[in-house]
């Protein structure tokens, strides 16, 4: 499925149970919101996103905790948890997704090369949030389309379980 497919099913699932969605987004730059609000009638189960670039953002909007970032890194699941959780709590959203990662050209290492990517998902009925790390190939378009599929594909995968 594609993006638009994925958010248009996601949309319907969550109208279905009266519950909303929010985003905190890093390396896909704003791709799942827009993937969402593409659709008509999100209003209705999407709050709001924060694109947040700069460890100064993530910090000060999402209070991703200082020491997080300089313990793991913004692309770790620690910060994509924290992410997920700080977005949930600014919007009161039933479910927060959260993504950061190195979408390339630049800027990868060795132990986080391009085409890492750390995702979160935070629900108000989770203990904590949901975290994992993909890896994707391709160049930067690629990675971040691959990324939005992912990240909407698991909470669809989350509300049938």
């Amino acid at each position: 499925m594609d993006k638009w497919q994925l958010a248009a099913e996601l949309g319907a699932r969550l109208a279905a149970c009266g519950q909303r969605v929010t985003t905190a987004e890093s390396c896909t730059g704003g791709g799942v919101a827009a993937a969402i609000t593409e659709i008509a009638g999100s209003s209705g189960w999407f709050d709001m996103a924060v694109v947040s670039y700069s460890n100064q953002v993530k910090q000060r909007v999402l209070g991703v905790p200082e020491a997080l970032l300089q313990q793991h890194g913004a692309v770790s699941e620690p910060v994509a948890a924290a992410m997920a959780a700080g977005a949930l709590q600014l919007a009161g959203a039933d479910w927060a997704l959260a993504v950061s990662g190195v979408a390339g050209p630049g800027g990868g290492t060795r132990d986080k090369p391009v085409g890492m990517v750390c995702f979160a998902i935070a629900g108000a009925t989770l203990a904590r949030p949901l975290t994992w790390t993909q890896h994707f190939a391709g160049d930067r378009h690629a990675v971040r389309e691959q990324s939005v599929c992912a990240l909407l594909s698991a909470l669809l995968q989350q509300l049938a379980a």
